[in-house]
């Protein structure tokens, strides 16, 4: 993995993060907060979206994977919050 491959890589982290903080939450956890919520997100999201026997391809379809996995992940994590 090449440096510019790391950083879309993060990018694509910090965004989903963001995009998902947002949808669940309300809010952002930061730059390091997005990127570990949408680098985690990505992986769980391509666990789910393989199980479903969706494939994403791209850019695009990258963040919305690892959001759909990140919002997933704040999700569980929230429930688990009010137990």
């Amino acid at each position: 993995m090449d440096i510019v491959s790391l950083l879309v890589f993060l990018a694509i982290g910090a965004l989903a993060g963001w995009l998902a903080g947002n949808l669940m939450k309300g809010g952002g956890f930061g730059l390091l907060g997005n990127i570990v919520v949408g680098v985690v997100g990505a992986v769980i999201g391509g666990f789910v979206f393989g199980l479903v026997g969706i494939s994403a391809g791209g850019l695009v379809g990258s963040i919305i994977t690892a959001t759909v996995g990140a919002a997933l992940l704040l999700f569980v994590v929230g429930l688990i919050k009010k137990a």
